[in-house]
């Protein structure tokens, strides 16, 4: 039931991109340092997000990646979802053939669990995301840590 890597990391970046999109365009190299997640494995997830029409690429010096639409029309259950991942509590995959190819006794239960956290998910969009406090406290903290950083460089 609990959502991978993959997915966490994907919303993780998805919202990083939304807090810098007054910048422009955000390049890879610039969550990976802000996130602490390897380029290589961001390469990956952005093909898949490009590909869901979430997120576009901008070539050329300067270029990264922006969201194709605005942040109030992202959810995170999108994202989740572009990278291949969903939330899904029951033992069978939703499939029904949980006990010897039959519907187990609290199928239906573990269904509907599902069903609820996926539309929790859809309920929060990266917008509401970047409007908490907390969210707004942690990203100050990156940036500030990020710019130390590139000082002593």
């Amino acid at each position: 039931m609990r959502l991978t890597t993959k997915g966490r990391y994907a919303v993780t970046a998805m919202l990083d991109v939304a807090l810098h999109a007054g910048d422009g365009q955000v390049s890879l190299a610039e969550i990976a340092e802000r996130q602490g997640i390897s380029q290589p494995y961001l390469e990956q997830l952005f093909g898949r997000l490009k590909r869901a029409e979430l997120v576009e690429s901008v070539r050329g010096p300067g270029g990264g990646y922006r969201l194709c639409r605005g942040p109030e029309a992202v959810s995170v259950a999108d994202v989740v979802g572009a990278v291949g991942e969903g939330v899904d509590a029951t033992r069978c995959g939703g499939t029904g053939d949980c006990q010897d190819g039959e519907v187990c006794l609290t199928h239906a239960l573990w269904a509907d669990l599902s069903m609820q956290i996926n539309l929790f998910l859809s309920r929060i969009t990266l917008a509401s995301l970047v409007q908490r406090g907390d969210v707004l406290a942690v990203a100050r903290r990156q940036d500030a840590g990020n710019l130390i950083a590139a000082q002593r460089l």
